[in-house]
């Protein structure tokens, strides 16, 4: 049987591999168009396998938000140009969306299929390393925001006691704000009262060494001690921290201000970061 174009072509539109490597199934399966698809995959398989000890030191971020569930996604690859490849993309949003759909809460054999699915077509190795999901509560609101080709993604919840008020514009926008916030500084903590009790011995210890050396009274360094302490925790907590859009005041008055203009109770309560390439999420 003579193979056209027109059916190599065809091939390549459903399968997504190479003409050559169409070509030379359709040849293999003397035009036998299921036969040639079959092919196609066991040479994938075969690449795969070949590729699986290769480094995946590149990749992207995503988040994806669901009706009562949010998910961050790492996928990550070998190269630079394969993270900014739109295939690759649409697999990290794809592995969001069976997520959020089907509930999952790991990794596991259907998401790491989509992944080597891509991987017979791209011939590069790539790898889902993590997978986060966050509920989101009755009265609750998720904003996200993704940095740049996919470098770090940002989540931001919200809670209130009337949920009408995420339907108001600028509720809406200060979320964003806040997601943006997150990407600009990502902080360590939500707030003060999250941070472990014994990095504030050690920070305060440091601080107290610092100030004896200024020779003062005992009462004028313990007020510089409690200062230092103070500055440095609204450097490191997010609702303590100067809001990205008005750093006259912290995020969280500035949620409480936009929450009374919007007639409603406002509060941050959680909020993540992924990096590409980083261990874990940052929660």
């Amino acid at each position: 049987m003579a193979i056209t174009a027109e059916v190599v072509k065809k091939l390549r539109d459903i399968t997504g591999a190479g003409m050559m490597d169409c070509k030379k199934a359709l040849t293999q399966s003397n035009g036998d168009f299921a036969a040639a698809e079959k092919i196609l995959k066991e040479m994938g398989l075969a690449a795969v396998a070949k590729r699986q000890d290769r480094a995946t030191n590149n990749g992207r971020v995503f988040v994806k938000v669901g009706k009562d569930k949010a998910v961050m996604v790492e996928l990550s690859c070998e190269t630079d140009f394969v993270a900014s490849n739109d295939q690759f993309a649409e697999l990290g949003d794809n592995i969001c969306a069976v997520a959020l759909e089907k509930g999952y809460s790991e990794i596991n054999e259907e998401l790491e299929g989509m992944v080597t699915d891509l991987i017979t077509i791209i011939k590069e190795n790539m790898a889902l390393k993590q997978l986060h999901v966050f509920a989101i509560g009755e009265n609750e609101f998720a904003s996200t925001y993704v940095h740049g080709n996919g470098a770090l993604a940002v989540l931001v919840m919200f809670k209130s006691d009337d949920k009408k008020i995420f339907e108001n514009d600028m509720v809406k926008e200060f979320a964003n704000d806040c997601a943006l916030h997150v990407a600009a500084f990502t902080p360590s903590y939500l707030n003060t009262d999250a941070v472990d009790a014994a990095y504030i011995k050690e920070q305060t210890e440091i601080f107290a060494a610092q100030a004896e050396k200024l020779g003062k009274p005992a009462k004028v360094v313990e007020g510089i001690v409690k200062g230092k302490l103070n500055k440095h925790l609204s450097e490191i907590c997010f609702l303590q921290q100067p809001f990205v859009k008005d750093d006259s005041m912290s995020v969280e008055k500035k949620a409480n201000e936009v929450g009374k203009a919007a007639g409603a109770s406002l509060e941050i309560v959680n909020y993540a970061f992924l990096r590409a390439g980083a261990a874990s999420c940052s929660v």
